[in-house]
């Protein structure tokens, strides 16, 4: 009797073997050979599963994600105010919780600058997306409690766009050194200017 193979969990098996491999050596200090070897099939069963190693990167960015999310997700339903949840939201760039998916998340982030093709293009934006919406859900949560002004809702996509910023230029520049103190300076004085003043 032929052996039936779950070809989505096969692919999720696949990606997660190879994912202590991209996080200590990165995408190019990679070959499908060692790929292959970290998950115990041959390299043309990579092939089978995968396009390129690029692929393996966005299955093992979305797998992690996905469980990323579970959990902030309970988080910030018990954090009772919208600044409190908005740094919560962002801790993501500088927690240590959270090293290993950015770190993946910057070799995801290097494939989508050097080789912007449709396929990444589509996915960056569906992510993209995806965090805005939830973030931009937070901001409205906050004005619907009275906590912030109702055009604080014309932020969501700066205030996003700026956490990721500072954690791109801590990347590649000497001049963002923490993380967590930008974002918190700029989220509280950004919070003196959209709280309801009471």
């Amino acid at each position: 009797m032929a052996i039936i193979i779950d070809k989505v969990q096969k692919r999720k098996d696949i990606a997660l073997s190879c994912r202590e491999l991209f996080i200590e050596y990165g995408i190019s200090g990679l070959t499908i050979s060692q790929l292959a070897k970290s998950a115990g099939v041959g390299k043309g069963t990579i092939y089978d599963y995968f396009k390129n190693k690029e692929d393996i990167v966005f299955e093992i960015v979305t797998l992690m994600m996905r469980e990323h999310n579970i959990k902030k997700e309970k988080k910030l339903l018990n954090l009772p105010l919208a600044k409190e949840k908005i740094k919560y939201f962002f801790e993501f760039f500088y927690s240590q919780e959270d090293r290993e998916l950015r770190t993946i998340y910057k070799e995801f982030i290097s494939i989508s600058l050097v080789n912007p093709n449709e396929e990444i293009l589509d996915f960056q934006t569906a992510c993209f997306d995806n965090y805005f919406a939830w973030f931009k859900n937070i901001l409205q949560d906050g004005i619907d409690k009275g906590e912030i002004v109702p055009e604080a809702i014309h932020f969501s996509k700066g205030f996003f766009a700026t956490a990721e910023g500072l954690f791109i230029a801590s990347v590649v520049t000497k001049t963002v050194t923490d993380v967590k103190k930008e974002l918190d300076l700029y989220i509280d004085t950004l919070f003196k200017l959209i709280e309801v003043k009471k």
